[in-house]
């Protein structure tokens, strides 16, 4: 996409508005163009009314969220002030939300000079925000599903949910990258890699913003890999990486998904924050890219550049220095939680400090996002209460949430293919995660953790055995005094099932000082399971009985020696509301597990970074080991571990297995304007069925930089019946093999390069040489 030429200057000259003052004016026509339709609007609009559309409202403002009561002056103020854009995320009932959003749009097309309707905003990454909305397992969990199109459903059903109470903006999905896994955060991302987070995100922009509600990227850019996995720590990087690494996902989901709205991150990445970075929010996004919407900042961001960059004065905050800052950069929008400082818009203007043509850019912007979404023709289409039901938490809806959460899980080890089991066996399900709660990851609406479907209610709605329960522990003591009954429940059971992990917080609970190991701003030194819970599960893998220990958590467990001694090793990441019956099937067997790791999984936290698609000459070749029995062998890297993944990105097993063979490309010499396919056969040589994800990595062999190792560029989930063989074909366009070289110049070198197909990023099954002249 181009950037209108329209953007460059102030928007209202050349605009004629109509001579008969009873006609239509322009931006009311929804017959004109959008460009016309800004300019039109954008002329009649005063400094004030500009400044309103530029701070982010609040409902809270007009209805008391804790009672309902209604406040008629606070509505005013509002819609006066802080008038382009309001949030609801709170947890309130839902007709309460529903009818303070209907009485804000209403004021606005009937109670204002020009009727200009507003954003409603909430949260989203894996369900709409309000109670009794469908809850679908964490972003991390629904990349290891590998399947786009489970996720473009999943977006266009949290669309249905949101617009059915008026809300028509949500703030999801990532663009991050998990490459910092000490970071709170990585449950909320696609994974490490780039070009699989990038179809996941595009994937759910296409099926939210098809439902008319807009998607909102966050955090631009390379929010994921902070300073020591603190949360918005800085981001270290020089511009090769960014464009290398962190860009593209972004752009995947912002410009080929055609994104109607950006939320700048918190940090500074080389050193300049990203609300007030110019190269990144100018030069590069709008520039390069061409991208045409809004921006806006995080909630509290804009102070930050005082308080935190120590770029300005605090106590007070320099509101005028934030808003040069922040405004001329490109960050068009303020988010409330700070000190509402692009409230100074019209006094800076009026100084001369301020160009009112930066003031015109960015309300044309948000108003372009409005007039492409028809909100001047729907505001508000929100449904009434007695049809809430048929909207919101619908059959259809969780049936996605237990299918797409079924797929998403990940089976790591099945010694002796003790799974799937016996559905008349005796059960003993065993683990603080197992029940009691529902181990959701953040960003769910307060006191969600008690409804949904827990691992144990889940495997006794599908058992015909004898299932019995023991928690053994509380996931945050050191107290094993609850051991005993759990291994005397392992030993009068055919087979254990462990469930530990990690466990985030609800959005109240996550705010207000509760323990928790992961979710937004818990940031942890150790990737290790807490308290006793690694030792509840060596007692029950001590007590002879097979024993599956499924791993409930937002980001990898570094417990290797389990996954040496467990029969099996399941993980699960943050579940949907369904999460335990979608665990249940994939335990006994109805749904043949085909999930696939989005991020590595180290040995210990101290070999970090283990993301596969290292720069060559990164991770060394011969590890030491200090093995469960105390021998100990020493190797330079590292002395006792090893610098590779436990488990790789992209791994998997299944209950079935799969053989590839004959790989071929459609041309073997291309050019850099070609797009070739590659064909390779997959046989199920097992007696099950199953589904296989066919993953496509390409390796530059001679480069005049250094360049990853290998790059993910393709992948197709294939379901394939038990013997028999299908012909998978994965396109590549050559353009997208490029480099960024010694000039910082994007370009495809001439040469070889050699095409894999394999079931993760370390089991490449086959291999062709494509030669690009």
């Amino acid at each position: 996409m181009k950037l209108c030429s329209t953007m460059a200057v102030p928007l209202f000259l050349g605009v004629t508005r109509a001579v008969n003052a009873n006609s239509t004016p322009v931006y009311k026509n929804p017959h004109a163009s959008v460009d016309a339709r800004v300019a039109d609007l954008l002329s009649r609009m005063t400094l004030q009314d500009k400044t309103a559309q530029l701070i982010q409202g609040d409902i809270s403002n007009w209805i008391n969220t804790t009672t309902n009561a209604f406040n008629a002056t606070g509505l005013t103020w509002s819609m006066t002030n802080r008038a382009g854009q309001f949030y609801v995320g709170y947890p309130a009932p839902q007709q309460w939300i529903n009818e303070g959003v209907k009485k804000a749009q209403e004021y606005l097309k009937h109670n204002t000079t020009l009727g200009i309707p507003a954003l409603v905003q909430s949260e989203g990454i894996h369900g709409f925000l309000i109670g009794n909305a469908t809850i679908f397992n964490s972003p991390i969990g629904q990349a290891c599903s590998w399947n786009p199109r489970l996720v473009q459903k999943m977006g266009a059903a949290i669309a249905q949910e949101a617009l059915a109470l008026g809300v028509n903006q949500i703030f999801a999905p990532l663009g991050d990258l998990a490459r910092e896994l000490r970071y709170g955060r990585v449950e909320e991302t696609f994974g490490e890699d780039g070009y699989l987070a990038g179809e996941m995100g595009y994937s759910y922009v296409i099926g939210l913003q098809g439902g008319n509600v807009s998607a909102t990227i966050k955090h631009f850019a390379a929010y994921g890999t902070p300073e020591q996995g603190l949360n918005a720590g800085p981001v270290h990087g020089g511009e090769r990486e960014l464009r290398t690494t962190y860009l593209p996902p972004y752009k995947r989901q912002i410009i080929d998904a055609g994104a109607y709205a950006i939320m700048a991150s918190y940090a500074a990445y080389d050193g300049v924050p990203l609300i007030a970075n110019y190269h990144i929010l100018t030069e590069i996004l709008r520039e390069e890219w061409g991208y045409k919407y809004w921006t806006t900042s995080d909630a509290g961001a804009t102070d930050r550049l005082c308080y935190g960059f120590k770029m300005c004065q605090s106590n007070p905050t320099d509101q005028e220095a934030v808003t040069l800052y922040a405004l001329n950069a490109g960050n068009d929008v303020e988010m409330g939680g700070g000190t509402y400082c692009f409230a100074t818009i019209p006094a800076l203007v009026k100084a001369k400090k301020l160009s009112v043509d930066i003031v015109d850019t960015a309300v044309s912007r948000l108003l372009r996002a409005k007039f492409a979404m028809g909100l001047f023709e729907n505001p508000y289409l929100g449904v009434p209460a007695e049809r809430a039901a048929s909207k919101i938490h619908t059959s259809e809806t969780i049936a996605l949430a237990r299918e797409l959460d079924g797929e998403s899980i990940v089976l790591l080890e099945n010694r002796d293919d003790v799974l799937p089991l016996k559905k008349s066996a005796n059960i003993a399900v065993i683990g603080p995660m197992a029940h009691g709660f529902m181990n959701y990851g953040d960003y769910v609406v307060n006191a969600s953790q008690f409804r949904g479907v827990t691992p144990l209610d889940g495997i006794k709605a599908a058992s015909t055995g004898v299932v019995t329960y023991a928690k053994g522990c509380e996931r945050w003591s050191n107290d094993q005094s609850m051991f005993a009954e759990a291994i005397s429940t392992a030993e009068a059971a055919d087979i254990a099932v462990v469930v530990v992990g990690t466990w985030s917080r609800d959005q109240v609970q996550l705010w207000q000082g509760l323990n928790a190991t992961t979710g937004e701003h818990i940031d942890t030194a150790s990737l290790n399971l807490v308290g006793a819970m690694p030792h509840l599960v060596s007692a029950i893998i001590k007590t002879g009985k097979p024993t599956v220990v499924v791993f409930s958590s937002g980001k990898p467990i570094t417990e290797a020696w389990i996954s040496r001694n467990a029969s099996a090793l399941v993980q699960q990441f943050y579940p949907s509301e369904e999460g335990g019956n979608a665990l249940a099937d994939v335990l006994f067997g109805d749904v043949n597990p085909s999930g696939k790791l989005s991020v590595g999984f180290p040995y210990d936290v101290g070999t970090l970074p283990v993301y596969y698609d290292y720069l060559n000459t990164g991770r060394g070749s011969s590890p030491g080991r200090e093995y469960d029995n105390g021998t100990l062998v020493f190797g330079p890297e590292y002395v006792l571990n090893s610098p590779m993944p436990l488990y790789e990105f992209g791994y998997g097993k299944s209950y079935s297995t799969f053989h590839y063979s004959d790989l071929k490309l459609s041309k073997t010499n291309a050019t850099t304007t070609d797009s070739i396919t590659a064909t390779v056969q997959v046989t199920n040589n097992s007696t099950r069925d199953g589904t296989e994800v066919i993953q496509l990595y390409v390796r530059d062999l001679i480069t005049s930089i250094t360049v990853p190792n290998l790059m993910l560029k393709g992948f197709s989930k294939v379901p394939i019946r038990a013997g028999e063989t299908a012909t998978v074909q994965i396109p590549l366009k050559i353009k997208d093999l490029g480099l960024w070289d010694i000039s910082m110049r994007y370009v495809v070198e001439p040469g070889d390069f050699m095409i894999f197909v394999g079931s993760s990023s370390a089991d490449l099954r086959s291999n062709a040489t494509l030669t690009v002249g």
